[in-house]
Order: structure tokens, then sequence, then C-alpha cells
């Protein structure tokens, strides 16, 4: 599942505009006063201005085995969450490591290492070493519905998990993460999860709105 492009909103464009490009080292592709863009790999992370706006998930594909350089890159940048032994978090089941951040809203950042993902890694961990934007939250009242909705517009494979609290969409290159916010939080913070809005691009292409897709 290839996601091109996932449009958030900020409260504070200037404050994400130094995270991303100062921070994290992210080339910027758009730079305007209520629109900014960066490029993730083969993808692209854009943040629009909103003056209310709720965090989410969001996370990066990094190459296969980088785990251990890419965290030592981010904690000389950021501040890592606490996210099992040595801040990595081990998911056997999907044969993948990550390690967690925040960044200037609050959104639940994660780079993730799948054994599926071919990329290498050639020299040092830099920001040029991310593969792609690889997951995408999405929080609900109802994930059956969510998914039928995205199955509706293209079919989608359910990667991991049920209707009932939690439910990976998609495969290695690509997840939709849809939680039921009255019975899940996010992970590895335990905070509350939010309904956030936003916009995508790829191989589905919908915006989702007050808690529905939209195309």
């Amino acid at each position: 599942m290839r996601i091109d492009e996932v449009i958030l909103y900020t409260s504070q464009i200037e404050a994400q505009k130094f995270f991303y490009r100062s921070t994290l080292g992210l080339e910027q592709l758009l730079d305007s006063p209520n629109e900014i863009s960066f490029k993730v790999g083969y993808s692209v992370l854009t943040f629009r201005y909103k003056k209310m706006m709720k965090p989410s998930h969001l996370a990066f594909n990094i190459p296969a085995g980088s785990i251990l350089k890419a965290k030592i890159w981010l904690e000389k940048r950021t501040a890592l969450i606490q996210s099992g032994e040595n801040y990595i978090a081990d998911f056997d089941s999907w044969r993948a490591k990550s390690i967690y951040f925040y960044d200037a809203d609050g959104n639940i950042m994660e780079f993730i290492a799948r054994e599926a993902i071919s990329a290498n890694l050639e020299g040092e961990f830099s920001s040029r070493s991310l593969v792609s934007i690889s997951e995408l939250g999405i929080v609900t009242n109802d994930i059956e519905t969510i998914y039928n909705s995205i199955n509706t517009i293209k079919p989608i494979r359910i990667f991991d998990g049920d209707f009932s609290r939690f439910c990976a969409l998609g495969n290695d290159d690509g997840l939709f993460i849809v939680i039921d916010k009255a019975k899940k939080k996010w992970y590895p913070t335990n905070e509350e999860a939010f309904t956030s809005e936003f916009s995508i691009r790829g191989d589905y292409n919908f915006t989702f709105e007050k808690g529905r897709i939209k195309t």
C-alpha cells in the first residue's frame, strides 16, 4: 500500500517547520504561511494551518536492520518515548522494531524497521535514510464502518487485529492503524486517542473529516 502524501493539520506552522526541517533535517518542499511540506523518502508529509487540531499518530519506514543506528541518530536530536527495553519496541509478529518520539504538535511519531522492507542502509543513518510514510492513525468509535468505507474505495486486507478495538489495514509498505477510542489508547504513551482529521494521497485517496471517510 503506497502512501504518496499525508496532509495533517497544525496550529503552529513555525514550530513544526523548525522540528521537521531543523531538528530532523528533512528536505522542505513547500514553505508558506499556511502550509508546509517535507520529503519523507518517496512520500510527502504536509501540514496545513488550522486553529483547532488534535494530535495523531504517524510512522516512517526505515531500512530493515537500522533501528539501533536510527535510535542513536534520533536521540541526539529529540527525546525518545519509553517503549520497551532500551526505548526499542519489538513487534515479533510484525517482524519489526520501532522507536517513538513526539513532534512539535504532540503527534506520536515512529520510526519502524520492518524485515519485509528491502531497502538497505548505506553508511550512517540520516534523514535521507527514511523510506516512506508507512502508518497513519485513524481514531473512531466504529472500526468496521471505517474498514468498509476504505475497502469500498479499493479492497484492503486486514494486516492485524479485528473490529473490536484495534485493526491494522494494509501491508508492510503502508498501514492504516484504526483504533476504537473508547476501548484503546495510543501505544506506547497510553494517551487518549483523538479523532484527528487528515487527507491521504496514493493507493488510497480520501479525506477523514468528522470521523468519516470522504472521497
